[in-house]
């Protein structure tokens, strides 16, 4: 692969539309056409989808690209090498030594996912350490993954940690699952209530997990800004 840096695939804007520009952009360099655009029919291209959506919506956060991913940078390399090797992009020197400086709460997720995987690639590993670290945003986790629906983040966990996914029969909000199977695991009880249906937090943990994908959202909301007329007021001095 020809040296180059990531930064990745596509300079910072400084416009109200870079963040947008620069993920959509970055998806469309790894799979070669928009996010909407996607065919997931098959697992492998599914994995990629997956895989250029987790880059795509972390690069538009900002900051070093695999502490937002969730990797360290040989790991991100080794990932964009095995996934995605038409591209032709290296890291620099300076993200390939970057290692990730993960919280307590990003392993416990993170190890929750490693033992319950269900494919033998590395795309496993890969993808715990991804969607831990994306756990910690503060929106949905489909969302925060980039994905485009609730749907897609539930086929990914049913694929790669089939075990994990099998337990959440009551369709809870996969964060909260998260954090509830942890508590299990240790013993630990996190609910008030015994049942479900009783408790004041319900909504918290069954609620509705629709909406539009970051990246739209924020498409819509820079073409509405593009689109709104600029109004001149002569305010009395």
């Amino acid at each position: 692969m020809p040296e180059a840096n990531f930064q990745p695939f596509v300079a910072a804007c400084a416009d109200a539309g870079s963040k947008v520009q620069r993920g959509i952009a970055t998806y469309r360099a790894l799979n070669g056409v928009p996010p909407d655009e996607a065919d997931i029919a098959s697992d492998s291209n599914f994995d990629c989808h997956v895989l250029a959506s987790i880059l795509a919506v972390a690069s538009m956060d900002g900051g070093p690209l695999p502490e937002r991913a969730g990797l360290s940078g040989h790991e991100l390399a080794a990932l964009l090498e095995r996934y995605f090797p038409s591209i032709g992009v290296k890291i620099s020197e300076q993200l390939l030594a970057f290692k990730c400086d993960e919280n307590d709460e990003i392993a416990m997720v993170r190890d929750l996912l490693l033992k319950q995987r269900s494919t033998e690639e590395r795309i496993g590993g890969w993808l715990a350490a991804m969607i831990a670290r994306r756990a910690i945003e503060p929106d949905h986790l489909w969302k925060d993954l980039g994905l485009r629906n609730r749907g897609e983040l539930s086929r990914l966990l049913s694929r790669h940690f089939a075990p994990l996914a099998a337990r959440n029969n009551n369709n809870m909000r996969w964060k909260r699952f998260f954090y509830r199977s942890l508590c299990e695991d240790e013993g630990l009880v996190m609910c008030t209530t015994p049942v479900c249906t009783q408790c004041n937090d319900f909504n918290l943990c069954f609620g509705e997990e629709s909406g539009e994908s970051r990246m739209a959202e924020r498409r819509r909301d820079v073409l509405l800004q593009a689109a709104r007329p600029v109004i001149s007021v002569d305010w009395p001095i």
